[in-house]
């Protein structure tokens, strides 16, 4: 079963936490006022076993549509990977309407709102964290983890209250934490990463695989 994860786990839409983005929003409506332009909630499988976290929504991509990762370059590379590993349910169109799930699967960013240039600062990181640790604690059932990007990877240990020296981020890293969570490090699935051929789609291919068989999804990988 698939569906949007209750709201007490996200950022409320009117959320005041960051100024700047507060701002960027502010903007975006008045420019588009048919977008999403609000912290965008957390997606996927409600028993998701799992957990994938981004960076921040794409202006074109997320904060536009309301979903993580739909509407952009990175979302196509992501959902046709899942897709290809046997974790989505019905074809992705890249809009709210399109009807596409994930199967054991759960996304979230470590920043709810489009931050300028990709960029989110340190404090607006911290202030996004209260609703990454709690929707990490009501679907604590989801014990495999793939950070798509360092930001995405560090936040993720500060959240957990880990040492990042202790685990460095590494593409195709697999890092054990105690307590049965593992995470996995990817780069992210950019069009930069992809055009600049740091990340392949071989090489998130390999990854995403990875993460899916340790988590016990998925197809005959």
């Amino acid at each position: 079963m698939t569906s949007t994860i209750a709201s007490e786990m996200d950022a409320p839409l009117d959320c005041q936490l960051c100024p700047r983005l507060v701002e960027l929003r502010r903007q975006a409506r008045e420019k588009n006022p048919d977008w999403f332009n609000a912290p965008v909630p957390v997606w996927g499988d409600v028993e998701a076993k799992l957990f994938i976290i981004g960076l921040a929504p794409g202006m074109q991509g997320a904060n536009r549509t309301g979903r993580p990762f739909t509407g952009d370059f990175a979302g196509d590379l992501l959902f046709a990977t899942l897709e290809k590993a046997g974790l989505t349910n019905g074809r992705y169109g890249k809009h709210l309407d399109d009807g596409f799930s994930l199967s054991g699967v759960l996304i979230a960013n470590a920043v709810r709102c489009v931050p300028p240039q990709n960029k989110p600062t340190g404090p607006e990181i911290v202030n996004c964290r209260p609703f990454l640790q709690a929707t990490l604690a009501a679907r604590a059932q989801a014990q495999t983890f793939l950070a798509l990007g360092r930001i995405a990877h560090d936040t993720f240990l500060s959240t957990l209250g880990l040492r990042r020296a202790s685990y460095p981020f590494g593409h195709g890293v697999r890092h054990e934490l105690g307590g049965g969570r593992v995470l996995y490090d990817s780069y992210h699935c950019s069009r930069y990463n992809t055009n600049t051929r740091r990340l392949t789609p071989e090489m998130f291919e390999s990854v995403v695989f990875a993460a899916a068989r340790e988590a016990g999804i998925g197809g005959d990988l």
